[in-house]
């Protein structure tokens, strides 16, 4: 299947649309870092970035006419910096605002499936209505802005079409499903929440949902304070082990009365992540790439690290490096140092293979502001599978037409 990756960074979206089976025409992404890492991997012949046709620059700039018809899916993040919890929150107003771009893309090559990725922000009550305008324009994205229009009539205009049920002719749509995420619920070591935004023209007659939860965090208590397995398997004898913390003591209880769950795996954590990565500061030579210690670390309100116990903490990317001083890890003595690239690129379901260019600076923003690479393949797989199941169901249609004509 084919598609077109926009606003790529460093790669891990793209890596799990590959994952999941699609070949990208076109891989976009403008930042001169992330970029970089994308072609050192490629000139390490990396087998998941080995071809892809990459293109530095604006998306608003590339030649969409280059592009075939008829491509499979578009997909990407736009940039969140307009909506992020710590940005400075103008939406529409922030000029990095990249989803008008994104929806004249869409209408451009009327991909079959498209999938958007975006921060938790947008989900905020202050830009309910931007969201929903976000939205109804992917629905209709040939309802397009006149040139005299506030975002705000454009808006109402949409609400109009939509209300009506489509009748004034709009033309290409698509049935859109906004869905609000938690990495950890999928198998990533770490609690990050983000909006997917994954959409299907409304004519191949797709049916679909967000691909159902396959971790849990009760199913990590139980294995911890219930059977103890988590710890048998870390070695980690009894009496070196944590007390239950008293605002989970109830809970606990309540689990270890009813029968262990058994649809869902316990939640990935930092430990179960990084067991096998060495100290930074071993002396003895480890092989790991981007595996340097950074100094620096320290805790103070608000900034406290991410437990080895649990999903790491949302690995932050701000526009000077690590923000506010976190991506930090909390060890066993209770001190705290900085995730090294290489432990960031794992809570982030990266390759070890795959390497990251920059300072540490950098690399840690390119993987502050990444999909997780196995949360992509399976958001992408499933609306694979969905796609494929409509190219067989219309050829089985095709099939019985010409059967009824001979």
């Amino acid at each position: 299947m084919k598609a077109v990756e926009l606003f790529a960074g460093a790669g891990g979206l793209g890596m799990g649309l590959s994952l999941a089976g699609f070949e990208p025409l076109a891989v976009v992404e403008w930042d001169k870092w992330a970029c970089d890492t994308i072609r050192e991997n490629q000139r390490r012949d990396y087998p998941l970035v080995r071809n892809w046709p990459l293109h530095g620059g604006d998306v608003r700039d590339f030649n969409w006419d280059s592009i075939p018809g008829g491509i499979d899916l578009v997909a990407g993040g736009p940039p969140c910096q307009p909506f992020s919890m710590g940005g400075r929150h103008g939406a529409h107003g922030d000029k990095r605002d990249m989803f008008p771009a994104t929806v004249d893309i869409v209408r451009r090559l009327q991909p079959r499936a498209f999938i958007v990725e975006n921060v938790k922000g947008l989900t905020r009550s202050s830009f309910a209505n931007y969201f929903q305008y976000i939205l109804l324009q992917l629905e209709f994205p040939e309802v397009t802005l006149r040139g005299n229009e506030t975002w705000a009539d454009h808006l109402k205009r949409l609400q109009e079409v939509k209300t009506s049920g489509g009748a004034h002719g709009t033309g290409l749509t698509y049935n859109v499903i906004p869905t609000l995420v938690n990495a950890a619920n999928y198998g990533i070591p770490q609690k990050r929440e983000r909006v997917f935004m994954v959409g299907f023209r409304a004519d191949l007659g797709i049916e679909w949902s967000f691909p159902r939860a396959t971790h849990s965090f009760d199913a990590l208590l139980h294995a911890q304070w219930v059977t103890g397995a988590y710890w048998e398997k870390h070695r980690i004898a009894r009496h070196s082990r944590p007390a239950i913390p008293a605002q989970l003591e109830k809970r606990v209880a309540r689990l270890a009365s009813e029968p262990p769950p058994s649809r869902e795996k316990p939640w990935r954590t930092v430990r179960d992540a990084l067991w096998d990565v060495p100290d930074p500061r071993a002396r003895k030579r480890h092989g790991f790439l981007n595996h340097n210690f950074q100094d620096g670390a320290r805790v103070y309100p608000g900034h406290t690290g991410s437990p080895l116990d649990l999903p790491a903490k949302t690995l932050k990317a701000g526009d000077h490096g690590v923000p506010g001083g976190e991506n930090m890890m909390v060890r066993d003595d209770g001190t705290v140092r900085y995730f090294t690239v290489r432990e960031s690129a794992r809570l982030q379901t990266f390759p070890d293979g795959f390497v990251f260019h920059g300072s540490w600076t950098e690399t840690m923003r390119q993987l502050g502001n990444a999909v997780p690479v196995a949360l992509g393949r399976i958001v992408a797989a499933s609306v694979a599978e969905q796609l494929a199941e409509a190219a067989i169901r219309v050829r089985a249609s095709e099939r019985r037409d010409e059967r009824s004509q001979a």
